[in-house]
């Protein structure tokens, strides 16, 4: 049977809509062989994860996706086969998540003065033990009527320059990428052309993440077009980075992205995974 990767994935640990194992479930019946859980500076789904991957016969490539700042621009950044056990990366999420219910009750507040209410109750329950990410509140303002979609959300109010963002003091780019090499993992900068940055911009800041220790881009992902992966390739080759690919999946019901479903990578595309998988057992060993 040919591998088919998806390196990039949420479940209810941040802000996907299955737990950890339903995920790793879902995978294995659309065909997936390798899966990375990435949750949003969380590695608490990984222990559920990993006894749904021996379970299935699938394997689990522990992971992350961290969000860091550089050049006052939010990036995000996938850590692929880390040590989740790792003291430098496990302070380093602490800092991060005390960052997060920093910015869910700055949230809150602001969609209080709008005269929306009860918002951060809401997504306390919703996230249960996960991380509280916008997407929850996204959520709320869907499910209350204010928005009709969750991208309504982000654009009338959660995205930069509307009422309720919040600007966010994330880890550097440098401290991140450190983060995840302390803990033995490879850093990958994720969907490069979701940001809306110019190429230059993107070429500049990919410099920086090589410097830093970053080896890959996510070239192929869970909506990008044939344009787009080739423009993701054109940056990956010129900075001599490896290729990841990731579905991104949240949530079955958006039936544009689902696990495993994905365009397989260029010809001429080193793969991320040729760092890692070849002394990869079926299980990474989650502690």
């Amino acid at each position: 049977m040919q591998d088919n990767y998806d390196l990039h994935c949420h479940s209810t640990a941040s802000d996907g809509a299955l737990a950890p194992a339903e995920v790793v479930r879902r995978a294995h019946r659309q065909g997936v062989t390798a899966l990375a859980l990435t949750d949003h500076d969380t590695t608490a789904g990984l222990r559920e994860a990993a006894q749904a991957a021996e379970d299935c016969g699938i394997r689990l490539i522990p992971g992350i996706e961290l969000s860091a700042l550089h050049a006052h621009q939010c990036l995000h950044i996938i850590g692929l086969n880390i040590d989740a056990e790792q003291p430098i990366l496990i302070d380093g999420l602490a800092k991060q998540q005390s960052l997060r219910e920093q910015r869910a009750l700055k949230i809150a507040e602001k969609l209080q003065k709008k005269g929306i209410a009860g918002a951060h109750e809401a997504v306390t329950r919703a996230a249960g033990n996960g991380e509280i990410t916008r997407s929850h509140f996204a959520d709320f303002l869907v499910a209350q009527g204010y928005v009709a979609t969750q991208q309504d959300a982000f654009d009338r109010y959660l995205s930069k320059g509307k009422p309720a963002f919040v600007p966010t003091q994330w880890a550097g780019l440098e401290e991140a990428v450190g983060w995840i090499r302390a803990a033995g993992g490879v850093a990958v900068l994720a969907h490069p052309l979701r940001y809306s940055l110019s190429f230059k911009w993107m070429d500049k800041a990919l410099t920086a993440f090589k410097q830093f220790g970053g080896q890959g881009v996510e070239v192929v992902t869970g909506r990008a077009s044939a344009d787009d992966i080739l423009l993701s390739l054109q940056l990956t080759r010129k900075h001599r980075l490896l290729a990841s690919v990731g579905s991104d999946f949240h949530t079955p019901e958006n039936q544009w992205v689902e696990l495993g479903r994905l365009a397989p990578l260029p010809a001429g595309a080193e793969p991320v995974w040729s760092l890692f998988l070849p002394e990869l057992p079926l299980v990474a060993d989650i502690h």
